[in-house]
């Protein structure tokens, strides 16, 4: 059995790790490179690096913090934030990245998921998408969660796999920094779609929460979380030992 992964999220925005609700509010945490260096010692299977400006700003992702944060890393390091061409993806990986994350990049020109899958293989791209309800329906948002792109979440999900995506962030808007639990009925209806790794991100609060996302949609591969990890609310050993103990394997 394929062990779950757990994947603390540093949002970075001018160098600094920052953290909301809901998208919004954001308020300085710590230095990017200083917590990849304790999440790297504190049994993290991998690490997601996003520069939350880059896509809203029109402007590459910043390749400094980038490079030492990655130098401190010896767990896979997932970069996304301004990735809108297949030069931005061989930048990146030159950066210390193992996959590149893209997202708005992704809605602009879809194409860029499969030039990049052909270029640097599936297991490279990482293909995110930030997802609200609108009028009872699920909709990609572009830009950070600024815009309101129409398009129904599923089915650019399920185009996302087709173009080549090899592994998917699912964003959820709605629970995200809310610590009420994941988003659920979203990935549920996300895991029914596709056949590769999901990763489930938004919503976590407590220990409870990753418990009953791996029981309950034991097709997510993932959790992801920021904030329960960067203030100390949750410690990735206890939390590994904690879902041992309910028979859902990880690594420890």
């Amino acid at each position: 059995m394929i062990a779950k992964r757990i994947i603390p999220c540093l949002d970075v925005r001018g160098g600094r790790v920052v953290k909301g609700r809901n998208f919004l509010g954001l308020r300085d945490v710590s230095s990017p490179v200083k917590l990849a260096e304790f999440y790297g010692e504190s049994g993290a299977d991998e690490l997601v690096f996003y520069d939350i400006t880059a896509s809203a700003q029109g402007r590459r992702i910043f390749t400094d913090i980038l490079k030492e944060t990655a130098a401190r890393l010896f767990i896979p390091l997932t970069v996304g934030g301004g990735i809108s061409c297949a030069g931005d993806f061989d930048r990146v990986l030159k950066c210390g990245a193992d996959k590149v994350s893209v997202n708005t990049g992704a809605i602009r020109d879809p194409d860029l998921i499969r030039a990049a899958a052909l270029q640097y293989g599936s297991q490279c791209v990482v293909l995110s998408v930030d997802v609200k309800r609108v009028d009872g329906a699920f909709h990609v948002f572009a830009r950070g969660g600024r815009d309101d792109t129409g398009m129904d979440a599923l089915e650019w999900i399920k185009r996302g796999e087709q173009l080549g995506a090899g592994e998917l962030v699912v964003n959820s808007i709605d629970t995200d920094g809310v610590k009420s639990g994941f988003d659920l009925e979203l990935l549920g209806a996300v895991c029914s779609i596709v056949s590769i790794p999901v990763i489930a991100s938004g919503g976590a609060g407590r220990i409870g929460d990753f418990t009953a996302l791996f029981k309950k949609l034991p097709g997510v591969d993932a959790a992801l979380a920021a904030s329960i990890f960067h203030f100390g609310e949750v410690d990735i050993g206890e939390l590994k030992l904690a879902l041992r103990r309910e028979n859902i394997n990880v690594r420890i």
